[in-house]
């Protein structure tokens, strides 16, 4: 019962410290997409944990009911003459009631980010109410730990894990995480490309933003009820033009909708940027792999190299972007940006020219074992591209690097 409910309560702890997107560890994990991966698999070892917890405390109960084993005899309990704990213990009917409820509300909010059985925009404020899960389930932890524990090392250890968890859960609560990076947008331009079913956002942005790179991506905030949404960043960074461009593509309910909804004029605000998916590996060679609207973190690269000088040390590049659906004016306007970029462009399209695979792009690239890859686009695409190319001899772990990012 101890050992269950102290890591379940531990692993929520950790879960809700990385749910602020904290500045400090977002280098050291890889990214805030390999945070969020963190944070998701946190909530399911905690909901594990935490189901054995329960089961733990409730299988005595049904087996005595059940006439398998005889209820224990107890004699009366000791005496506590400890004020602190006597204080605590004060409190266990009410930890106890208060946990279980606790326990079943968490598995319900935690089964319906995990098996995404909501959208999204209902999704967010159920998940709004884990916090406060959370916070009971700290009270439930307080009271019901061995007091004995308490002054062992591991309790100042659980304690700071749950003051910062605690913290963490208040700051969801009011809304105020991501506060201190957001900063203040107009809709400056929209561009459609009917063919891909995409719309180009350009934000002028207001003062606060500190510069972007990249392949990095930030959360847009259009409509309150709606809530913000991560976009991949595809414009470079120039500070006496302070605008910003997102390309998104018509997925799901949200961005269908982005095309009818968005007006040029309309205040918006951008939180970020996050991310290291910024190509900065050193490599002599790098092939680049945009599957679809993955393209995009490429595009904002290729204006960023536009921009500098032309004698600056850059990478071979070669760039292949594989698509399902075609527009002519997005295609231009890519091969343009390669040319100025001085990137080799590789354009492959479903229907014309098969599927894009391991051997077609080493055959395109010769020098592809002196290289770095960068995928972004499906997640099962790119699983498939490090087997294969691990399979090859490429050193994957450090060579392959991969937009993980999803919000549940």
């Amino acid at each position: 019962m101890q050992a269950t409910g102290t890591l379940a309560i531990a692993a929520m702890s950790v879960a809700m410290i990385l749910s602020l997107r904290p500045r400090w560890p977002e280098a050291r994990l890889g990214g805030l997409d390999k945070m969020y991966r963190l944070h998701k698999w946190l909530g399911i070892g905690a909901l594990g944990l935490a189901v054995f917890h329960w089961l733990w405390s409730e299988a005595p109960k049904w087996a005595v009911g059940a006439g398998l084993v005889a209820r224990p005899e107890r004699g009366p309990r000791p005496e506590i003459t400890e004020p602190v704990r006597a204080f605590l213990m004060s409190f266990r009917g009410t930890a106890e009631g208060l946990g279980e409820w606790a326990f079943y509300a968490a598995v319900v909010l935690l089964l319906i980010a995990l098996v995404k059985l909501v959208p999204y925009r209902l999704f967010r404020y159920t998940h709004r109410v884990l916090p406060v899960v959370y916070l009971v389930l700290v009270f439930h932890t307080v009271v019901l730990l061995d007091y004995a524990m308490w002054f062992t090392p591991l309790g100042p250890v659980l304690a700071l894990l749950m003051l910062a968890g605690s913290y963490a859960a208040l700051v969801s609560v009011f809304g105020a995480i991501g506060r201190s990076r957001r900063v203040r947008g107009e809709i400056a331009e929209l561009s459609q490309y009917p063919g891909v079913r995409s719309l180009e956002t350009v934000i002028r942005l207001g003062s606060g933003w500190p510069g972007h790179k990249a392949g990095q991506f930030a959360f847009v905030t259009s409509n309150q009820l709606e809530g913000a949404h991560p976009y991949t960043i595809a414009s470079a960074w120039k500070p006496a033009d302070p605008k910003i461009a997102f390309v998104t593509k018509e997925l799901g309910d949200h961005t269908a909708k982005l095309a009818k909804t968005l007006k040029v004029g309309q205040p918006v605000t951008v939180e970020g940027p996050y991310g290291c998916f910024t190509f900065d590996d050193g490599a002599p060679r790098q092939i680049w792999i945009g599957a679809g609207i993955g393209i995009t973190p490429f595009l904002a690269r290729l204006k960023e190299m536009a921009g500098t000088a032309p004698d600056a040390p850059r990478p071979e590049i070669d760039l292949f972007h594989s698509t399902r659906e075609v527009d002519d004016a997005a295609l231009e306007r890519l091969a343009a940006d390669a040319r100025a970029a001085k990137v080799r462009l590789h354009v492959l399209i479903d229907a014309r020219d098969g599927h894009l695979g391991g051997q077609r792009i080493r055959e395109a690239v010769p020098g592809w074992r002196e290289a770095s890859l960068w995928f972004c686009g499906p997640s099962g695409f790119g699983k498939a591209l490090r087997a294969d190319f691990a399979a090859q001899g490429l050193d994957a772990e450090t060579r392959f690097h991969q937009e993980l990012f999803e919000l549940r």
